[in-house]
């Protein structure tokens, strides 16, 4: 679920659309237009980003699963993202968000979802967090 999230967010800051192609199992002939669409589209992002780019990618992914603990330490603590969640009626130990990389610097969108709003948008609100600063600032 982490790696999900986190191919997710680094897929965006990168602007590689990731798109999961197929489901448990696959049959050959799908399998084929995968792959055939797969080493196109590698190559494409090898001409954009440069040779060792998956290296890069791949990288990027694993900090950022460690970077989203760093992101939850700053919010657990943080006043202002507390009483948003009281606001909400989201508990504490069951956030469900979704988190944006702004920049290289310590610096991330989170999304805080909840589930029990009967709306398409379930987001019920956005902080920017800076883990360096480790401060949080509500987004209107």
């Amino acid at each position: 679920m982490y790696r999900e999230e986190a191919t997710k967010a680094i897929s965006e800051k990168w602007k590689i659309k990731w798109v999961d192609a197929g489901g448990c199992v696959i049959d050959d002939e799908t399998l084929k237009k995968i792959t055939d669409t797969n080493k196109k589209t590698r190559e494409a992002i090898e001409k954009k980003c440069g040779e060792g780019w998956a290296l890069r990618y791949n990288k990027d992914i694993e900090d950022f699963m460690m970077k989203r603990v760093d992101v939850m330490d700053v919010l657990i603590v943080n006043k202002l993202f507390r009483s948003k969640l009281r606001d909400h009626n989201i508990p504490i130990d069951d956030v469900d968000k979704e988190i944006k990389v702004l920049n290289d610097k310590g610096q991330y969108e989170v999304a805080v979802i909840n589930p029990k709003l009967k709306y398409e948008n379930k987001i019920g609100f956005r902080v920017n967090v800076d883990t360096n600063k480790r401060t949080v600032n509500l987004v209107k």
